[in-house]
């Protein structure tokens, strides 16, 4: 790599799901052995407004100095269908002020408008394109037991919960479109106590121990089916209740699995870093400093929206006192 800037716009999973097939006289698929799902990678953009990708792959090393100056604005999206939408750069290189953009593509941003659209709010033709294409209903557990509800687009069905970082999902329902899928995910929310979101803190700092992976399994098991038997006494059209595991792709089983580890020494909103990666659940990586013998959780998705110098020689400074860890 040579010393380049570049603005982070986040960690994706975009290849196309495992092989997965349906074990007979089951109710639930089982993995068939083939487990591509692509590479992961860190998508980059550069100051002409171009974009690169880093492989996330096992094995690779991320060397990189974070510049001073905050969080940067992403630019928003316009949603033309379900498969077509225009990723709009922030046309001011403006500072970000809602997550990770600034004030005026946080307006623009077609996406801003899903959440309300089950309860009647108006969007863009392009955006209702895409909100009446079938969505799943799932269920997520995450390596401290930690589990959510949540949903994804028909063509997102696998990716959406590689990039949440998933220990083990079931999905739970087939939706017809975007509007009743979330009609379901409210009720999940009120009914089962089930939150739509888990934290990205709390993801990773469960990585640094994970729970067994049989227990794990049995709670997600347990919330799938008793979000199935809410579903199907629910008064709403437009759905059938599924019960399919989702399947984890191999690079995050190394993380996923209990093993020593540490939570990474250093914040990701200055300094020099570098290490190489072991594994990754999401954008958080299971990676080995230089010099040291232990391995850490780092969460990749503190860099979104920050300007990274990339570079070989950038290295993260190992603990003085490697032992004080344990």
């Amino acid at each position: 790599m040579t010393d380049t800037c570049y603005l982070v716009h986040g960690v994706f999973w975009d290849g196309a799901p495992p092989g997965f097939s349906q074990t007979p006289g089951s109710a639930e698929g089982a993995p068939s052995g083939k487990r591509d799902g692509g590479t992961p990678v860190m998508r980059l953009q550069d100051p002409s407004g171009g974009f690169r990708e880093l492989e996330l792959d096992a094995g690779s090393r991320l060397g990189f100095r974070v510049a001073a100056g905050g969080k940067s604005c992403l630019g928003h999206h316009k949603v033309h269908g379900p498969a077509r939408r225009d990723h709009v750069l922030c046309p001011a290189k403006a500072p970000a002020v809602k997550g990770s953009q600034c004030e005026r593509c946080f307006v623009v941003d077609d996406f801003r408008l899903i959440h309300d659209f089950h309860r009647g709010g108006g969007v863009p033709q392009g955006l209702r394109a895409y909100l009446m294409q079938p969505h799943w209903l799932y269920v997520a557990t995450f390596a401290n037991g930690a589990s959510k509800v949540g949903t994804a687009s028909n063509l997102r069905k696998w990716n959406r919960l590689a990039e949440q970082g998933a220990v083990v999902a079931r999905y739970v329902a087939r939706a017809d479109d975007g509007r009743v899928v979330r009609i379901l995910e409210d009720m999940l929310t009120r009914d089962a106590g089930l939150p739509q979101q888990v934290r990205s803190a709390a993801k990773a700092a469960a990585l640094v121990a994970p729970a067994p992976a049989v227990e794990l399994d049995a709670l997600n098991r347990r919330l799938a089916g008793e979000a199935r038997a809410l579903l199907v006494r629910v008064g709403v059209e437009g759905f059938e209740t599924v019960d399919e595991r989702w399947a984890r792709l191999g690079l995050a089983d190394a993380a996923c699995t209990p093993a020593p580890r540490h939570a990474y020494p250093h914040d990701l909103d200055a300094g020099a870093h570098g290490f190489r990666i072991a594994a990754l659940s999401g954008s958080i990586a299971v990676a080995a400093l230089d010099g040291a013998d232990l391995e850490f959780v780092v969460n990749l998705g503190r860099l979104k929206a920050r300007t990274v110098e990339l570079g070989d020689h950038h290295s993260s400074e190992v603990p003085a006192v490697q032992e004080s860890l344990f």
